[in-house]
Order: C-alpha cells, then sequence, then structure tokens
C-alpha cells in the first residue's frame, strides 16, 4: 500500500472481507502481493494520494453521506429507532417501520440505502425501500464495498473471471461465481452479471466482486419465502443438488430437503445413484417441514403413482406374469413385475421335485414366466409359483412310466437311503439303497454320484402320492455267455434231460426184464 500517512482515502477503501474470500483472492493472483501489484501503478497511487491530502477534514462527512447500498448489521432497537452498524465508525439509523416484510433483529444484515448524513447527530439516515438496487452510476470515487453493480464477463483465467463494470476492470474469483463449485466457468463469458463489491481500492484501481453474495441473499428471500408457503402434504418439483449414500438434497427453489433413500422408489435399491443424479428435475411430496430450522423432509416416492393400488385387479389369482429375479434368498426369490412391485416366489413353488437350495433353481437376473397365486395389496405381498406356470408331469406319470419298464434318467442327488433320479422335468423317483447294484453297498455313493446318467427300471407309480419307485440292479441286463459256458451250459441241461428220462421210465410200472437181471 502507499506509505502516505493517515491517508483518509486508502483507510476509506480499505479491504474488508472475511479469510475465505482472502485465500480465493490469493490463489487468484497467483501468489503476487498487493505491494507488487501497487508497483504497477505507482504513477496513478502518487497522484490519487496527493489529492486526498490536499483534501478537507470534512471529507469524511461527505464519504459518509455518498448515496448508494450499504450493507450493515442491526446492534440496537429503541423506540421504533434501529441503529446500524455500517463498518468501521460508520452508524446508520432507520425507522423499525421501513420493515414491511419482517421485524428487525438484533445482530442481523441487511441491505440498506444512503438518504443523507444528520450533522447533528451525527448518524447515516438509512431507507429500505430502495436497498438492493443496482447502481447504474458508480465510479472509482462512489463505489464501495456492499455495492451492486452490473458487469460484463470480458474474459477468464485459472483463478476466476474478468469483468468490465462502467469501464473499471473488476476479478471475481472462481468460488465466487455461483452457489456452488462450477468446473467451467467460461459459459459466463460473454454475459452480463449483477455482483456485489468485495473489495475497492481506488488507488490501486483493484476491484474484487462476487456473485455469490448477490445469489446467496437472492436464495435467502426465496427459502422465507418459500417457507411461508409451504405445506406439509404439498407436491413441489425441484432440482437434484447433492447425492449420498443416505439421499439426495432437492433445491425446491431457495430451501433444499432432503429425500432419504427409502423414500426414493417404491422398488428396493442400494444406492441413490440408481434412481437420480445431480441436476435431475424430480417431483416430490412435502412429508415435514421445520419452518424455524428451515429443515424439510422430502419424498420421491410417494409424489408417484402407488403401483400396489390396483394390483389386485391388474394381477388376480392364476394371472400369468414375466419377471426379473432381484435376489436370492434361503426362503426362496424375490421376483420383480414391475417397476416398484415385487413377488415372492417361494423354494416349495420353484419346482414339482424337491431342491435343497433356490439357487440351484434361479439365479439374480433371471426372467422367468410366473403364475399368480396369491395378491394382498393392502399387505404388499404378492406370492408367485414357477411350477404352477407349466403341465403337472405327474398327472400322466402312470400313463407314461408303467411297472417294469426300463427308461433313462439322470441322479440329482443322493442320500443315506438311496438316490433320486429324474426321468423327466418335475418328475423324479427314488432308487432305495438295496437296488443301486446287484453287488452289496455300505453307503449310496459309492454306487452313484449326482449327475451321472443311469438306466432304471420302473417298479411303482403312486400318482397320488407323487413318488415313483426305481430300480438300477434290476435294469442291468446280463452280458452274453462265453464259449465254455455254453458247453457247460449244454452239458448241465443234457444231464438234466436223462434224469427227466429215467424218472418218466420208472413212472410207466416195473421193468421185469431189469430186476431178472439184478436177481
Amino acid at each position: 500500500m502507499s506509505n502516505l500517512p493517515n491517508d483518509p482515502l486508502k483507510e476509506k477503501f480499505r479491504p474488508n472481507v472475511d479469510s475465505d474470500l482472502d485465500r480465493e483472492l490469493n490463489e487468484a493472483l497467483g501468489g503476487m502481493s498487493i505491494e507488487q501489484i501497487e508497483a504497477q501503478h505507482a504513477a496513478a497511487s502518487a497522484a490519487a494520494a496527493a489529492a486526498a491530502a490536499a483534501q478537507s477534514p470534512d471529507s469524511g462527512v461527505a464519504d459518509l453521506a455518498r448515496h448508494g447500498v450499504r450493507r450493515g448489521r442491526v446492534v440496537n432497537i429503541r423506540k421504533g429507532d434501529v441503529l446500524v452498524d455500517l463498518g468501521g465508525k460508520s452508524q446508520g439509523i432507520i425507522s423499525e417501520l421501513q420493515f414491511d416484510d419482517e421485524p428487525p433483529v438484533v445482530g442481523k444484515e441487511y441491505d440498506f440505502t444512503v438518504e443523507r448524513y444528520d450533522a447533528a447527530e451525527g448518524l447515516v439516515v438509512l431507507s429500505r425501500r430502495t436497498a438492493g438496487a443496482v447502481q447504474q452510476q458508480v465510479s472509482w470515487e462512489t463505489i464501495e464495498p456492499g455495492t451492486l453493480v452490473e458487469g460484463v464477463v470480458t474474459g477468464m483465467n485459472k483463478g476466476g473471471l474478468e469483468l468490465q463494470i462502467k469501464g473499471m476492470r473488476a476479478f471475481m474469483p472462481a468460488g465466487q461465481v455461483n452457489l456452488f463449485f462450477e468446473k467451467d466457468i467460461s459459459v459466463y463469458l460473454g454475459q452480463k452479471l449483477v455482483v456485489e463489491v468485495t473489495q475497492a481500492d481506488a488507488l490501486t484501481h483493484n476491484l474484487v466482486v462476487s456473485r455469490r453474495n448477490v445469489l446467496e441473499r437472492e436464495k435467502e428471500e426465496a427459502k422465507k419465502k418459500l417457507l411461508e408457503e409451504i405445506q406439509e402434504g404439498d407436491n413441489r418439483r425441484g432440482t437434484v443438488r447433492s447425492v449420498t449414500d443416505f439421499g439426495a438434497f432437492v433445491d425446491l427453489g431457495g430451501a433444499d430437503g432432503l429425500v432419504h433413500v427409502s423414500e426414493m422408489s417404491y422398488k428396493r435399491i442400494r444406492h441413490p445413484s440408481e434412481v437420480v443424479k445431480v441436476g435431475d428435475q424430480v417431483d416430490v411430496k412435502i412429508l415435514k417441514a421445520d419452518k424455524q430450522s428451515g429443515k424439510l423432509s422430502l419424498s420421491m416416492r410417494q409424489a408417484m403413482p402407488d403401483p400396489w393400488a390396483e394390483l389386485g385387479e391388474k394381477y388376480p389369482v392364476a394371472t400369468a406374469v414375466n419377471g426379473k429375479v432381484a435376489r436370492v434368498e434361503n426362503f426362496g426369490a424375490f421376483v420383480e413385475i414391475e417397476e416398484g412391485v415385487e413377488g415372492l416366489l417361494p423354494v416349495s413353488e420353484m419346482s414339482w421335485q424337491r431342491i435343497r437350495s433356490p439357487k440351484d433353481v434361479v439365479k439374480p437376473g433371471d426372467t422367468l414366466r410366473l403364475v399368480v397365486i396369491a395378491v394382498d395389496p393392502a399387505q404388499r405381498k404378492l406370492t408367485l409359483s414357477l411350477k404352477q406356470a407349466g403341465p403337472d408331469p405327474w398327472k400322466e406319470a402312470a400313463e407314461k412310466f408303467a411297472p417294469d419298464m426300463i427308461v433313462a434318467g439322470k441322479v440329482t442327488r443322493v442320500v443315506d437311503f438311496g438316490a433320486f433320479v429324474e426321468l423327466e422335468p418335475g418328475l423324479e423317483g427314488l432308487v432305495h439303497i438295496s437296488e443301486l447294484s446287484n453287488q452289496r453297498v455300505r453307503t449310496a455313493g459309492d454306487a452313484v454320484k449326482a449327475g451321472q446318467e443311469v438306466r432304471v427300471r420302473i417298479l411303482e407309480v403312486d400318482k397320488d402320492a407323487r413318488r415313483v419307485s426305481l430300480s438300477i440292479r434290476r435294469a442291468i441286463e446280463a452280458p452274453p455267455p462265453s464259449p465254455e459256458q455254453l458247453a457247460a451250459i449244454e452239458a448241465q441241461k443234457k444231464k438234466k434231460a436223462d434224469r427227466e428220462k429215467k424218472r418218466s421210465e420208472l413212472k410207466g410200472g416195473l421193468d421185469f426184464d431189469y430186476w431178472n437181471k439184478k436177481l
């Protein structure tokens, strides 16, 4: 800064911003100090300082009375008058009646318009009727922090945007362009923006502005108006501002509300990103509105038509439906038949034959043809069947598989007492351990394995009990005999024929010649 002591103009335009803005500004300036910037304008600074030094001491009073928008904080309310701190040693006064929208609150900041300076009281007379208006006539002599001005974006650098404001060059840090961070701020090039002056130094022609401050005040006003109008149960349209693990925040036009993940959809979801993304326009219902804290609880799900409302009429019992397996549990599988409607496929309804686990039959993502066997819209319960969607294989089991038939089958599982063999889809029979082999076996697993193709003989079919008894050992065909075995068999047959002949002769009567020879 200039080294001139007690420079009133310099003291008047000394920057007064918070630490966050200072940090943003330092980053945007690329590490250059204010002193380095001033060195580039040494001539202009010296001339301005000389002019300021030549001014009379009463010039400070004139500055206080300069018209324009000032930001101030209410410090006291007394007998209808409101005392306002305008920063530094400046204080203003305004009638309490000018706060038409709400009573003034001590400690709260407002925008005021300077009307005049009351020398007798040493106070600036303020007004709120035109506060917040954009100042059209501004110059280095009249501009100050808090002034609302209009400028055109003329350039961009890595730290922010450059603007032209009535011939004055201004800088706006990237973090002050919008309420939220924007990766690409080049979209603002050539646009005319209303901004607030945050730093103004006439000596160095250093002018810093913020659009974010303007938007924050506008949002605060919109939030206040929204909270006055909004009622629980209302339906509103909003914009998704952010997505978290537990839900999404939706801007309703001034106030953000939370849509919990459980209120996003009628269907079960694992993460909110499956349903929405930042920037989406969504319809929501106001579940709870705390007007004191400004917190809003929203629901996207309840703003949609309830798919369960007319489910009974849409899917009566015995209706055939297509569904997609959403997830598999030990007791069955949940199948989605339409958006937001899931039904249970019990393990007992997956197949006509016994199964060990639902995972043996279905997996997530499978598309199935099912039949509705029970529906309860009030309890949001829907029960489905896979096996009843096809023909019952047991109806014609007795006609297809008569006793003593030898057929092919596949071992589905092996148990302690035998093995189950599938004869056709949905129809299986039991081979008892005693019928597994011609030889003695200790365990069923010693004779057959799951998945093995076998030939079995039908022993019995009980359609009512849904049981089929099978035998593997009785279906085994004897191998053809060898020549030696054939010769032995023929010899045995000849001996047997001779014995039969002798017996028949004895049966015909006594042979006297035989007995005479014996005698």
